[in-house]
């Protein structure tokens, strides 16, 4: 409601606002000059007639009411002022159309102030919504329907954060107690529990326990310990709440030194977290006997045996290791078992902290295990490990076993020089294996070469990638050696893919070079590693007819069928007398197989098969 007073001289404009969220009271929004000689008659929508001393009427505009109702009409620069005049006289259609225009979030926070200090619920919720303020619009929606005025005041006052305000209306309301709910979401403890002695006693203890909760956050642990004690309801009802009440006491009791009552609770309570926090304050202040026991209690068994080490309980600490993960502590026992001489325990501790390099230093140095030694080097291929145990045979003259840990631990020049001063070549080289560079090779076959080793030497060279060299010493191998030198040359060349020594072998092969020709296979194996499948057919076909003439007719299926399979897999036409032949060794060997399963029927159509190819069975006619 707007009315006016005025003087000689001026007109005051007042508005009286029936319902806010501080009840009703009344404003004046601003003064007005008033014309000499005027009158002040009717005032409507901001407009005052006045009679002049002629009789006349005239209409003053007063100044409260300077805007327009079109916003898009007025300077940008005089809007802000327009916008606070509409505010002040409760114009909140003329205020959200500036607000539209000025588009700004204060402009926008303001109207939504002001429709909440006016109890304009709805307006409120429409202007949060096109702030996108989705916690305040939720909010909001649920007390829009609240028809106790003291109450939606309330609630409004602590939204604009007026909490005494708030606390006021809500005693004032039909639900006082969320004056008590406020405080105790503001954490306002003290006055919390002022608010419960006369609203709600019964949860006294609860608001004692949450604020003895933060007290004790903050260090207040004196206070705490009060609070935490008036919580305690001995309902059984409430048996959770009362432990962690009797929890507080606890912690609270240990921290003001009253050690005995604190473990004692904490000792007597199920819950491991207790325990656990209790052990932690008193590790803190340094009472480690009464911390670890606790630790022990609860089953924090490295923490346990962290402590127990501080104090040197070295027997409690044995006593917990099986259950200790920690490597760290394990180590530490270690230590301290290696200090007092006691070795088994101390590697086996090593062991359990997977600290292996020490257990192999405590199996050779101290208990003159080597067994065990070796067992961990193989185990875990420790580096380290492996070369103490090398040096450790080293010293007894057991050159090979020093050799194979020298290569374990990647010493490969140290394994080398060794073999070669005290004649361990061969063993190194079967050590070494594949895991060695093409110098190391060509260093080893030249060694072998030296030697007139001409296996080693060539099966070395070749792994060097010497391929010429490699098939040299390789040729020139004694009888003792001939087949392996023979399927390694053949490797050779069918790596080198070289003409010329494919060449060389196919004559060595056929006896242009000792006058001896050496088995057809072999000239099959260099077809086959140099991928020519055509002319390895032509050759298994050979190899398996000579040992069809001999009666090795298992042999020649084998060949036939392998090369068949060779063939399938790179997509080559089969020869027919390839297949003929193959389906004939097929049939005698499954003539046995029937018969032996009682299937003579089969069996005689294979013989009938066969017998009918009585010719390729010269062995058995």
């Amino acid at each position: 409601d707007v009315f006016c007073a005025f003087d000689e001289e001026s007109i005051y404009t007042y508005i009286f606002y029936r319902e806010t969220v501080q009840g009703s009271r009344c404003t004046m929004t601003g003064t007005t000059k008033l014309p000499f000689a005027h009158f002040p008659l009717i005032l409507h929508n901001g407009e005052l007639t006045c009679q002049t001393q002629s009789g006349k009427t005239t209409n003053v505009r007063l100044t409260s009411h300077s805007f327009l109702e079109k916003p898009q009409d007025v300077a940008v620069s005089e809007l802000v002022t327009s916008f606070k005049q509409c505010l002040a006289l409760k114009r909140f259609n003329e205020a959200w159309a500036i607000c539209r225009v000025v588009d700004k979030k204060d402009i926008w926070m303001e109207l939504a102030k002001s429709a909440l200090e006016h109890l304009e619920i709805g307006l409120a919720i429409k202007v949060f919504r096109k702030m996108e303020d989705v916690a305040m619009v939720l909010s909001l929606d649920e007390i829009q329907d609240v028809e106790d005025k003291n109450l939606l005041s309330g609630y409004i006052a602590m939204f604009m954060e007026n909490y005494n305000l708030a606390q006021e209306l809500f005693m004032a309301s039909t639900n006082p107690s969320a004056a008590l709910e406020m405080r105790r979401d503001l954490l306002n403890w003290d006055q919390a529990l002022e608010l419960a002695k006369s609203l709600a006693p019964d949860q006294i203890p609860f608001i004692s326990r949450e604020y003895a909760q933060q007290l004790e956050f903050t260090g207040d642990y004196g206070n705490a310990l009060l609070h935490y004690e008036k919580g305690i309801t001995k309902l059984p009802e409430e048996q959770d709440h009362d432990d962690a009440c009797l929890g507080g006491v606890a912690r609270m009791s240990i921290r003001m030194g009253d050690i005995r009552r604190g473990v004692g609770l904490a000792t007597n309570s199920s819950s491991r977290q207790l325990k656990k926090e209790c052990a932690s304050i008193l590790e803190n202040i340094k009472q480690y006997g009464e911390s670890a026991v606790l630790y022990e209690k609860a089953e924090y068994w490295d923490k346990a045996a962290a402590v127990y080490i501080k104090t040197k309980n070295w027997n409690k600490v044995g006593s917990l290791l099986p259950h200790v993960s920690s490597p760290k502590l394990h180590i530490q026992y270690a230590k301290a078992k290696e200090a007092d001489g006691r070795y088994k325990e101390a590697a086996k501790a090593y062991e359990a902290a997977k600290d292996y390099d020490n257990v192999i230093r405590i199996y050779l140095d101290y208990l003159q295990n080597p067994e065990e030694a070796v067992r961990v080097v193989k185990e875990t291929q420790s580096v380290e490990g492996a070369k103490m145990v090398a040096k450790f045979f080293q010293n007894l003259g057991d050159f090979s076993s020093a050799i194979q840990f020298l290569v374990l631990s990647k010493c490969n020049d140290e394994a080398f020089q060794m073999a070669q001063a005290h004649n361990q070549m061969e063993q190194y080289a079967e050590i070494i294996g594949d895991d060695c560079t093409p110098d190391d090779y060509s260093s080893m076959a030249l060694h072998f070469e030296q030697k007139k080793q001409h296996f080693l030497a060539g099966k070395f060279f070749s792994k060097a990638g010497q391929y010429n060299k490699a098939l040299k010493h390789l040729l020139k191998c004694p009888s003792s050696e001939e087949s392996q030198a023979i399927e390694l040359a053949i490797e050779t060349v069918g790596l080198a893919k070289d003409d010329a020594l494919t060449h060389q072998l196919i004559d060595y092969l056929m006896g242009e070079v000792d006058g001896i020709p050496k088995d057809a296979k072999y000239v099959f194996r260099i077809y086959m590693a140099l991928q020519q499948y055509r002319e390895a057919a032509k050759t298994a076909i050979i190899i398996a007819r000579e040992d069809q003439s001999a009666g090795n007719y298992r042999n020649a299926h084998d060949v036939l069928f392998g090369m068949y399979q060779e063939l399938l897999q790179h997509k080559i036409k089969i020869p027919t007398e390839m297949k003929q032949n193959l389906m004939i060794l097929h049939s005698y060997i499954l003539v046995k197989v029937h018969v032996k399963r009682g299937d003579h029927l089969k069996g005689a159509r294979m013989l009938i098969r066969v017998s009918n190819n009585i010719s390729k069975f010269p062995a058995r006619k």
